[in-house]
């Protein structure tokens, strides 16, 4: 994925159904400048990580 479709994703009112390493996620940010993202499992809202927004895909 792209920085900038991460960054729209993150920002929607709707929550849109993206993968990382298998799992659904949730964007919380998105560093552009960077290319990586801070994100969640869907089922574990405290394990954050940051992660290359290459890594995540939108299905």
């Amino acid at each position: 994925m792209e920085a900038q479709r991460a960054q729209e994703i993150s920002t929607s009112s709707t929550m849109e159904n993206v993968i990382c390493n298998g799992k659904r996620i949730y964007i919380e940010h998105v560093d552009q400048q960077n290319g990586t993202a801070t994100i969640h499992p869907l089922d574990d809202p405290n394990n954050k990580q940051n992660v290359s927004v290459t890594s995540l895909i939108e299905q």
